[in-house]
């Protein structure tokens, strides 16, 4: 009988100690799930935040980006204000046009057009003056003192553009003089004014030739000023 009671203790000790290395294993394996999924749910909230992107307007003009994780894909593009100042100047300075052509811009003179009986003129303004400027329509010619209006100005000779002379460039205007008839009544010339449309002053022009020339109020008529004399246009 005592041995058979020792055995059962022996064996109770065993159970014993089985059931307590059972539940601390089961006691490890809970806490190591735990703090898994606490790493998990920590590694989800970072990679989460780390993926927004941030975009915003830069004082500059360039690129930039700026995200959490420091590799975002956002960009930036600003003028600065020197840089907007520098181009409204630029702007503004090509968009002006070159001023009008005043008497004092150009130096204005007269030659015959053909042969006798010279029935045409030209004249000729050559910018004199160091800078561009513009020959505005046409010239407003007087040749008689008798007749203080102005010679007419021909419509098919205006040019399709402005006339803007560079330094040193000239305009031409084609002006005639009378049709050449025997019977026709011519009063001679020999010097004349000039007036520009839009600019001020007005120039007096000698008559080319020795004795004058001859021009008849019912015949006088003036082309535009063009930066070429054209033949076809100009002939009238």
């Amino acid at each position: 009988m005592r041995t058979f009671r020792s055995r059962t203790t022996v064996l109770a000790a065993t159970a014993t100690a089985a059931l307590a290395l059972t539940l601390t294993a089961c006691g490890g394996g809970d806490e190591g799930s735990d703090a898994k999924s606490a790493g998990s749910a920590s590694g989800g909230s970072a990679s989460s935040s780390s993926t927004g992107t941030d975009k915003g307007t830069s004082s500059g003009t360039g690129t930039g980006a700026s995200t959490s994780n420091g590799s975002g894909t956002g960009t930036g593009k600003g003028t600065s204000g020197d840089d907007g100042a520098a181009k409204a100047s630029a702007g503004d300075a090509g968009s002006k046009a070159a001023p009008l052509c005043t008497t004092k811009d150009v130096n204005i003179s007269a030659a015959n057009r053909g042969g006798p009986p010279y029935t045409h003129i030209v004249l000729t303004a050559k910018n004199t003056s160091g800078h561009s400027c513009t020959m505005n329509g046409f010239p407003q010619v007087q040749f008689l003192e008798s007749h203080k209006e102005n010679v007419p100005a021909v419509a098919k000779s205006k040019p399709a553009a402005p006339v803007v002379l560079s330094a040193g460039a000239p305009a031409y205007a084609l002006v005639k003089l009378s049709d050449g008839g025997k019977e026709e009544a011519t009063e001679p010339v020999t010097a004349f004014s000039v007036m520009l449309q839009g600019g001020s002053g007005q120039a007096a022009v000698k008559a080319p030739g020795g004795s004058g020339i001859a021009v008849d109020p019912a015949k006088w008529a003036t082309g535009y000023w063009t930066p070429e004399l054209r033949n076809g246009a100009d002939d009238f």
